[in-house]
């Protein structure tokens, strides 16, 4: 018995290629596509159950709508790829089985063409030195956005400069800069260096992308921009006034560009920009702010002049009563002192000129009625009345007129009466108001009452959540103590204060009470759904339960069974609802809802009871699973599967199995008994007489004593088998492309290479690695791994061998190695042996530098079934460890027990090492796989 489950296992993998690949993106971890090219990544997954895949991306989105943070598929696509969508991509694929396997690749995005370079000019002068000498320097910097990596030429005219050729010029990439930047400094400026200088950038004509170059004329005359404002720096005008400001050039060469700008905000659309000039007409009170006149030509730093530009307004008249605040008086009191005052909100705040009034006549200042500014207390630029020793000929009516003196802008006033009716304000909630409970969506109204003369406006806060009100604010102004909420959500809930505001009215500590707002809505429940499965005659019980609600109590609850009404279970105010179902049959399996009310709303859990069988879930990890048949054009297929959950319900009697090819419409149906079944068991079938190249929709229903359970599907397809029924004595040397059947695992991190002395790489390597195959001929191929960059410590390559047939207990597997380096890593030999799953066993392993000799190894094998063998190469610590193979044989029969005639180290032809005897390599190495399998 096998049981199959299995955690997930991930590798990535692409199609295609940029047009350039740089070095490091040979790696697995690396990818390389063009701007505007298709990504397609795929995520290749082992496990089971079949793992799910999460594509996620560093600091940033996965998928090409920006909005979403995770892709679940398979395959990742972002059509055309921008160049700020390169970045690190995550393949998270798990199954519930162990840990995720989390695997990554970056993704470098080379762009289509190569930016604008853009050219600037800086100069540096220092102090005199002594009388003689002075020192003048220029830096002419070329920067440029480019992937693939730009190569910056310098030209002066036509010559191409460099340190070797000028001494008075220095070329070099300054650090801590975007993009990429190369700097011609000239140094000592001389006059052969007033002269027209040319940045080329080129990537080599890589992608067929051109150079692109800019030139500037340095002379004598050479300067940075210098502007002159035709106003003020604060400019205060009238609204609906027409202006116009003027930014000209005063120094510049070559001739500055003059930008207008406007903060914050765009420039408005009531504006022109002509050359230095910029018109507003009809300006508004919102096109204030600041205006910005840049002049700009690449030499040293821009020109700049801001001009504040005020709009003159007025608006928010308010008054302000202070009783004597050194006695600490919240009242009107004769024999006191008393403060009145008055603010505008104003632009220029400063300019404002307040007038006072008493009973309609200007009011008579004197030692008594004193009139200050800027009380620290205040907001700036209030204006205060202060009544010294009040007495009752103070009594009256005060008017407070703001203006703003020669401007065509109205004026404002504020009124304020003092008398002995003038009282500060109280507070309070009406009866019955304190606690307002509402639904959800509707209109709410929240009150508080003041009396007091005369009424302040009320200000409301949130008292329970540091969340701001319905207008986005913190507070709201009332001026009736009415606080109006419309459509009220169940966030809206909690606790309301209403104060006092400390203007149009007594300046003094605020009044405030509190109002409960309690926001009914519908019970939250769970489980929205739930499939419950069961064994016929045995009891469930069915509850719904209430989360969140307002009231949190069920008022009711409703079962229906199918649509009809059950009896009602009894509620006692409990926050859910039960129904037993006695016994699980083929009558009473169906859909069961239960509808929980508070009062309110109702909301619904939706059971589905059955004791159907859950659905099977298909294997994916067959090795091998096509099976040619001879004589015919029709293949079998391996198919495997493990039931979900089978102890849920009663025992699964059969399958039934629906096999259609998927340009036909016919399906042929054919039953699949099972005499044993446990969770995980990896079960199998083997289709027969499929058509050759076609492909098959398969499906597959459990049966049980209930009837047909849920049914899983899959797609089927046709890969040409592999079929090497019986081991040979044949030696596979390699010197054929089709590497006798041995393929490339695509779950390792890199391949192995068949190369021979006259296509091996000449820059490969020295000191590692072999000459020449075990043959010592130049035309002669061996299989290889490459230890340089981008590989890392660790890396595997693992070659796969067919899938042989056993057809003896003992086999002997030979083959030739050679590992020579200082940092060779390991070389394992792993057999693979097919049953219901595949499982792997090391056999045999050697690690370490071995000289530079090819040397045989002999390893006893005892395969239980059909099998494969697997060379895997590990990298080392560092580049100098290439590994490879050469002559593998596979053999029927013990290996030799001593060293005779063929397991001698091989010298290579010139390599000045003497032949050398090497140790019987296998030792007692008995490969029992079927203890693992019992």
């Amino acid at each position: 018995m096998l049981l199959a489950q299995a955690p997930a296992q991930a590798q990535i993998i692409h199609a295609g290629q940029a047009c350039v690949v740089k070095e490091d993106n040979i790696s697995e971890r690396v990818y390389t596509i063009r701007e505007g090219d298709t990504l397609v990544l795929q995520c290749l997954v082992t496990g089971h159950p079949r793992p799910q895949v999460r594509w996620t991306k560093t600091a940033g989105s996965a998928s090409d709508k920006f909005q979403e943070t995770s892709v679940l598929n398979e395959t990742l696509r972002i059509e055309k790829i921008q160049r700020l969508q390169g970045g690190r991509y995550y393949c998270k694929a798990e199954n519930g089985v162990g840990v995720p396997a989390i695997k990554s690749i970056r993704v470098d995005v080379q762009f289509r063409d190569l930016d604008e370079p853009v050219l600037t000019v800086h100069q540096t002068i220092s102090d005199v030195r002594g009388s003689f000498y002075q020192e003048k320097t220029v830096f002419l910097r070329c920067t440029v956005n480019s992937n693939p990596p730009a190569r910056f030429i310098w030209k002066r005219g036509a010559e191409t400069l460099s340190h070797s050729q000028d001494n008075g010029v220095d070329i070099y990439e300054p650090l801590y800069t975007q993009g990429e930047t190369k700097v011609l400094k000239l140094k000592n400026l001389r006059p052969q260096d007033y002269a027209s200088y040319t940045c080329q950038v080129s990537v080599r004509n890589v992608c067929s992308i051109p150079d692109k170059s800019i030139t500037f004329q340095l002379t004598n005359t050479t300067a940075p921009p210098a502007l002159k404002l035709s106003v003020n720096e604060t400019l205060v005008v009238n609204p609906g006034d027409n202006i116009t400001m003027q930014c000209s050039l005063t120094g510049g060469d070559p001739q500055p560009e003059v930008v207008w700008s406007h903060s914050p905000g765009p420039m408005p659309p009531n504006s022109l920009v002509q050359g230095g000039n910029l018109t507003i007409w009809r300006i508004r009170v919102e096109d204030s702010g600041y205006y910005n006149c840049t002049a700009i030509n690449n030499v040293g730093n821009p020109a700049k002049k801001i001009v504040n530009l005020l709009v003159r307004s007025m608006k928010n008249a308010t008054f302000q009563i202070t009783p004597d605040v050194i006695k600490e008086s919240e009242t009107i009191q004769l024999g006191q002192d008393l403060k009145l005052s008055c603010h505008v909100d104003a632009v220029p705040q400063e300019k404002v000129v307040y007038s006072w009034y008493k009973n309609g006549k200007p009011a008579r200042f004197s030692d008594r009625l004193l009139i200050t500014r800027n009380d620290p207390e205040l907001p700036p630029v209030t204006c205060s009345l202060e009544i010294i020793d009040l007495r009752f000929s103070d009594y009256g009516t005060y008017l407070c007129v703001a203006t703003f003196q020669g401007a065509p802008i109205p004026d404002l006033s504020v009124e304020v009466n003092i008398s002995s009716e003038t009282v500060p304000p109280t507070i309070s909630v009406p009866k019955g108001q304190s606690a307002i409970t509402v639904r959800e969506g509707s209109r709410a109204e929240l009150q508080c009452e003041v009396r007091g003369k005369p009424k302040p406006p009320i200000l409301w806060s949130r008292v329970d959540k540091e969340t701001p009100m319905p207008s986005g604010t913190m507070t709201m102004e009332t001026y009736d103590g009415k606080l109006h909420l419309e459509s009220v959500s169940r966030e809206m809930s909690g606790t309301y204060k209403c104060q006092t505001a400390r203007y149009n009215g007594f300046n003094i500590r605020p009044r405030e009470a509190l109002v409960q707002l309690n926001v009914q809505f519908p019970p939250v429940v769970e489980p929205a759904f739930q499939d419950v499965r069961q064994g016929m005659g045995h009891s469930v019980t069915l509850r719904c339960t209430m989360l969140k609600g307002s009231p949190m109590k069920v008022a009711t609850s409703v079962w229906r069974f199918n649509g009809s009404l059950l009896a009602q279970p009894l509620v006692e105010q409990q926050d859910y609802s039960e129904l037993k179902v006695d016994s699980v049959s083929r009558e009473t399996s169906g859909n069961y809802e239960c509808s929980i009310s508070n009062d309110v709303g109702v909301s619904t859990c939706l059971f589905q009871v059955s004791a159907k069988a859950y659905s099977p879930e298909f294997y994916y990890d067959t090795p091998n699973p096509t099976l040619s048949q001879r004589q015919s054009k029709n293949y079998s297929y391996v198919l495997q599967w493990t039931q979900k959950e089978p102890d849920a319900v009663d025992p699964i009697l059969k399958y039934r199995l629906e096999v259609r090819q998927l340009s036909q419409r016919n399906t042929i149906q054919t039953f699949i008994p099972v005499k044993k079944m446990e969770k995980g068991l990896l079960l199998e079938h083997i289709l027969p007489n499929l058509k050759v190249p076609q492909s098959y929709e398969v499906r597959l229903t459990p049966i049980t004593s209930f009837g047909a359970g849920d049914m899983a599907t899959r797609i089927i397809r046709y890969m040409e088998p592999i079929n090497y029924p019986n081991p040979t004595d044949n030696t596979c040397r390699f010197e054929d492309e089709k590497i006798c059947g041995f393929v490339q695992d695509k779950m390792d991190n890199f391949d192995w290479t068949r190369q021979n002395a006259l296509t091996q790489n000449p820059k490969r390597t020295v000191n590692t690695g072999p000459p020449t195959d075990i043959s010592g001929t130049p035309e002669g191929y061996y299989m290889f791994i490459e230890a340089s960059r981008p590989r890392v410590t660790g890396d595997k390559a693992r070659l796969i061998s067919p899938l042989y047939n056993i057809t003896a207990k003992y086999y002997c597997v030979s083959f030739y190695y050679h590992m020579y380096g200082k940092h060779i890593g390991s070389l394992n030999l792993l057999v693979r042996v097919r049953n219901k799953r595949a499982i792997d066993t090391q056999v045999w392993s050697l690690s370490g530098n071995r000289g530079n000799v090819w040397q045989q190894a002999h390893v006893p094998i005892n395969p239980p079934g059909p099998f494969q063998i697997i060379f895997e190469g590990v990298r080392g610590t560092s580049y100098e460890g290439d590994i490879a193979i050469d002559d593998v044989t596979l053999k029927k029969g013990d290996c030799p027990r001593k060293p005779i005639g063929p397991n001698k180290a091989v010298a290579l032809p010139g390599s000045g090492v003497p032949a050398l005897h090497s140790p019987w390599l296998c030792g007692p190495l008995t490969f029992f796989l079927y203890v693992l399998l019992r």
